[in-house]
């Protein structure tokens, strides 16, 4: 906070001119951004950010700071402005390169480039569900570590939305969830100024906004005017006191001040021009030149002192908490800051030897299961979640609890270590990268891989922001038999393999299910991993097998150097690197050298040396790649000359067996495509 609640009309209308001359100038130098949206909630800002937001500018990442969420990220140079005029490490020279190459100031929000911004946001309604998963991992850190006579864990998730945001259907899925778990720490507000790019929302949104999220369980301020400092003051206060979520419905005119434009659509995603800006500068009495401000205006915005206050009444209550709970204080320090627990190495080694000690075979959703019961008791930070599948993503554990809101006249939430998160696919996933760039959790989350595409924008922005969220996809394929061709996935995993950014792994047993998972939670950003729903035949391994599994790709089975020169590579992965094994060996009694190439993770081998790949591929020797999905993704690895045992068509309903006998996925068709591939 900055400035006190007793700041004069003149000082908060200087500051909120302040964001409007810096959005108006930015948009205008890069002709292009949308400068309709900063100069409509300009006042909001001023509330919000000078009265009640508690952050460090010169700390961006301290724990317990409020967390800020852009969710109308178009509207960026709201956030910029905010950023700079506070303290940030964003100087006027970034401001002046906005949308420009290279820039801290993209055109939208981009974590882990501009300070200070929490995540990236820019897809409609995404940000909303991103602060719903940080206020729900606020909630849980506070039920885990808080004590009565000391709370470590205690800020609030403020997050702005417009229109369009409550229009996408993520919206419905994140804010009824966040009902149902009372989650009072976020605030969110609604810049309802009626237009979107089109024109008159009225003729496509016409719900009753307020009666709608109270229908969720939230707390509702109707009817504020949104360029009322005062008003929007005072909502703050009474959303502070509430103890469900609040949406605070804002009034606002979009381009407010603009004097012709102001109102219309034309100010939303285009530069004012030099001639309505001039005549704003004159309306206002805006005397300072483009990017110049008044050293009083930074001095009402400057956040530093207050922020360094904040961080040091913060630091002594930890102190404290620290000395009477010195092993909770270290493990929470330990989490926030992203560290894995001294002995994690030795206990992921531990996962992975127990599984190939075991020689299970089972289905590898039932093998993830497994490894998530050696996580879990690694890793007190782990929290497993389902989209209402729990029973057939098998993501919960013996030990595992299921969150819960609190029981009425209670605060806060029941703690918990597993999420319940209903038949909301997308929600979930963007509550997910929410919930792991707040810190102190490994978050993960599952459901059918068919039913990754509702889920697929907030995979893609994972993969953007490279946020280490794990998600878990099961029944993997036309091995889950009857149910279909509307559940059975054919695209998906090739086409979550191209996303940048994102690790793919798709196990063949409950070995190559360890490493997936170990691998997944130490990786630097997002992990899909991909899991049937049969039984899959357990592997023999050496020790060195076992370590290159986190390669990617390695050899399982080799060719018999006594075999005559003519050879084959047959690559697999999941499912059917059983179906390769067979087929390598009939290959052999016919005289064909075959080697199989288990390839769990494409992404993660595709990052080894050329030597490491060249082993195992070598370039002279023909290949066949096997995978019960789409197949043109392994044109890259068997080129025009091999061979793709795939499925390119739309699945049946039939049992298992049939259909992978069906779709050609046979020892007697394999050895064929060998063949084959060795004649071309």
């Amino acid at each position: 906070m900055t400035t006190s609640s007793s700041a004069s009309p003149a000082t908060t209308q200087l500051m909120a001119n302040a964001i409007r001359a810096l959005s108006m100038d930015a948009v205008q130098q890069a002709n292009s951004g949308h400068p309709g949206m900063p100069m409509g909630m300009a006042e909001i800002a001023v509330a919000l950010w000078s009265r009640h937001l508690r952050h460090n500018p010169t700390n961006p990442h301290w724990s317990d700071r409020d967390r800020f969420v852009l969710s109308n990220g178009h509207g960026s140079m709201l956030l910029y402005s905010l950023l700079h005029l506070t303290g940030y490490d964003l100087p006027m020279s970034e401001l002046k390169n906005f949308r420009q190459m290279h820039s801290k100031t993209p055109g939208h929000p981009e974590y882990g480039i501009t300070p200070g911004v929490e995540t990236t946001t820019g897809p409609l309604g995404q940000g909303l569900a991103n602060a719903v998963g940080m206020a729900l991992g606020e909630a849980l850190l506070a039920a885990e570590f808080n004590k009565a006579d000391a709370k470590i864990v205690d800020h609030h998730t403020y997050v702005f939305l417009g229109d369009g945001c409550l229009m996408e259907g993520i919206s419905h899925e994140a804010c009824s969830f966040a009902g149902t778990l009372k989650l009072n720490k976020l605030i969110a507000f609604y810049d309802d100024n009626g237009i979107s790019i089109d024109g008159d929302v009225v003729n496509w949104f016409h719900d009753d906004t307020p009666k709608r999220f109270e229908a969720y369980g939230w707390n509702v301020v109707p009817h504020v005017n949104g360029h009322d400092v005062e008003a929007i003051d005072a909502a703050i206060k009474q959303a502070k006191a509430s103890d469900k979520p609040t949406l605070i419905c804002c009034k606002t005119q979009i381009g407010h001040g603009a004097p012709t434009k102001a109102g219309g659509h034309d100010v939303h995603g285009a530069p004012l021009g030099a001639e309505e800006i001039a005549k704003w500068r004159d309306a206002v009495g805006w005397k300072w030149e483009p990017f110049t401000l008044p050293q009083e205006v930074y001095a009402d915005w400057d956040a530093k002192e207050a922020g360094a206050k904040f961080e040091a009444g913060w630091n002594e209550q930890f102190a404290a908490y620290q000395s009477k709970y010195p092993e909770q204080a270290a493990e929470f320090q330990r989490r926030m800051a992203g560290k894995l627990p001294a002995d994690w190495a030795e206990k992921a080694a531990a996962i992975i030897a127990g599984a190939d000690s075991r020689k299970e075979t089972v289905a590898t959703r039932k093998a993830s299961q497994q490894a998530i019961e050696g996580l879990a008791a690694a890793l007190p930070e782990l929290l497993g979640g389902s989209a209402d599948l729990t029973g057939s993503n098998l993501t919960n554990w013996k030990a595992s609890k299921p969150v819960r809101a609190a029981k009425p006249g209670e605060s806060g939430i029941e703690w918990g270590n597993h999420v319940n998160y209903g038949v909301r696919e997308f929600g979930m996933s963007a509550a997910l990268n929410g919930l792991t760039l707040h810190g102190g959790y490994k978050a993960f989350g599952g459901t059918f891989l068919t039913f990754s595409d509702y889920s697929r924008n907030a995979l893609r922005v994972a993969a953007l922001m490279k946020c280490p969220s794990i998600f878990v996809f099961t029944h993997d394929s036309i091995g889950l038999g009857e149910d279909g061709p509307t559940h059975q996935s054919i695209e998906q995993v090739p086409s979550l393999r191209l996303i940048p950014n994102m690790t793919v792994w798709r196990p063949a047993d409950t070995v190559e299910t360890a490493v997936a998972w170990t691998e997944s939670i130490t990786h630097h950003g997002p992990s899909s991993l991909i899991f049937s729903r049969q039984n899959l035949q357990f592997n023999e391994r050496t020790d060195a097998q076992i370590a290159n599994i986190a390669k990617g790709g390695y050899v399982l089975k080799d060719w018999n150097d006594d075999i005559p020169s003519r050879k084959i590579i047959l690559i697999a992965t999941g499912s059917e690197v059983e179906l390769a094994v067979k087929a390598v060996e009939a290959l052999q009694r016919e005289g064909i050298g075959a080697r199989v190439v288990s390839m769990p993770s494409t992404n993660v081998f595709d990052r080894q040396d050329a030597e490491y790949k060249e082993r195992v591929l070598p370039k002279g020797v023909r290949r066949v790649a096997i995978e019960a999905a789409q197949g043109d993704f392994w044109r890259k690895y068997v080129g025009l000359e091999g061979g793709v045992v795939s499925i390119d068509t739309f699945g049946e309903s039939a049992p298992a067996g049939v259909l992978f006998k069906h779709f050609g996925f046979t020892v007697e068709n394999v050895v064929a495509t060998a063949k084959a591939a060795l004649d071309n």
